[in-house]
């Protein structure tokens, strides 16, 4: 599937990963920049996403800014029960995204709410119906958050940080307004793919179009939309190996070694998250994308680098299967 795809949308991945304007006719101007027909590129990102090379397209929210809460959870799951939990945690609209890992803990999920009550709701839910002790690993400090993918001349994929934009502190809470959070309920699973998609949000929320789009615009501007673009597929775009890599460091040295990892140009997402004695002794976890596994551990042999001889203990857990993946569900 990636020699097919041609140079302009290629290069719309590239540069439209955020950043889709805020516009009467958004699509227009974007067409525009690469060169082609407007009503070409709408066609085509509707293809992009029926043949799921693209997860979604739209705003990326920020359950945090929002005054919400978002965790990332684990089961042990034995095998002949897989099936029957994987359907039970997946029916529950506050599940966003699940995978299968290869570790005793075999099942990695990540649970949002638009209040910190719904996602212990679902915690509680979960354990009651499969019977299975939750780990729950809320992060305690976000080092790095943000995976963009860049094509490059030949084809190959791969991630790059996530260009700088203004916004609000990373301490900074919204609260949302009755019409805003009507406007993140509308938004939040995509964009409609028309000439006009702003106007015709609008028109279903009855709400003047210049203000829905102010309104979008100030949920952007103070980080509650992290960016507007095209959420990729990585996993169809080429990057198939997905190793979250978690470390046992010293709690005292955590914060400033989660830092530098955080920095490194290859990591898409880095924590400080919870232990559990006698089960789970790892406190820094760090996200990495290659095109195999052996490009994943040659990133984590970097991170072990990085990392040094403090480093107690270290695991690789790839994900050997996507069990569910949609955006955050942060309004009713």
């Amino acid at each position: 599937m990636m020699n097919t795809l041609s140079s302009w949308v290629c290069a719309f991945i590239n540069q439209f990963q955020g950043g889709f304007p805020i516009a009467g006719r958004p699509f227009q101007g974007v067409a525009a920049r690469l060169g082609m027909q407007e009503a070409v590129l709408i066609q085509t990102i509707q293809q992009l996403l029926d043949h799921n090379l693209l997860s979604r397209f739209g705003p990326l929210y920020d359950a945090a800014r929002l005054g919400g809460g978002v965790t990332l959870a684990a089961l042990s799951v034995p095998e002949p029960d897989f099936e029957r939990v994987a359907r039970l945690v997946n029916r529950l609209p506050e599940v966003a995204h699940n995978y299968r890992r290869e570790h005793e803990l075999n099942m990695w999920f990540v649970v949002a709410g638009g209040q910190q009550r719904e996602v212990d709701g679902a915690l509680a839910l979960i354990a009651a119906q499969t019977g299975l002790r939750v780990y729950n690993f809320p992060k305690l400090r976000e080092f790095y958050l943000g995976l963009w993918l860049e094509f490059d001349g030949d084809g190959g994929v791969r991630t790059v940080p996530v260009p700088a934009q203004k916004s609000a502190p990373k301490d900074c809470r919204f609260t949302l307004d009755a019409r805003d959070q009507r406007i993140v309920a509308a938004t939040q699973a995509g964009l409609p793919l028309v000439v006009e998609p702003y106007a015709q949000l609008a028109e279903n929320l009855d709400l003047p179009v210049d203000e829905f789009m102010w309104a979008m615009c100030r949920l952007l501007s103070v980080g509650v939309i992290r960016r507007i673009g095209a959420v990729p597929n990585h996993y169809r775009l080429g990057l198939r190996g997905n190793g979250m890599t978690v470390w046992d460091v010293p709690d005292e040295l955590a914060v400033s070694l989660g830092e530098r990892v955080g920095a490194l140009d290859f990591v898409s997402h880095a924590y400080l998250r919870p232990r559990y004695e006698g089960v789970w002794p790892y406190n820094l976890f760090a996200m990495v994308h290659g095109r195999d596994r052996t490009e994943v551990l040659e990133k984590s042999a970097q991170l072990k680098k990085v990392l040094g001889d403090v480093v107690r203990a270290h695991d690789v857990l790839f994900s050997t299967a996507i069990l569910k993946k949609t955006g955050l569900r942060l309004a009713a």
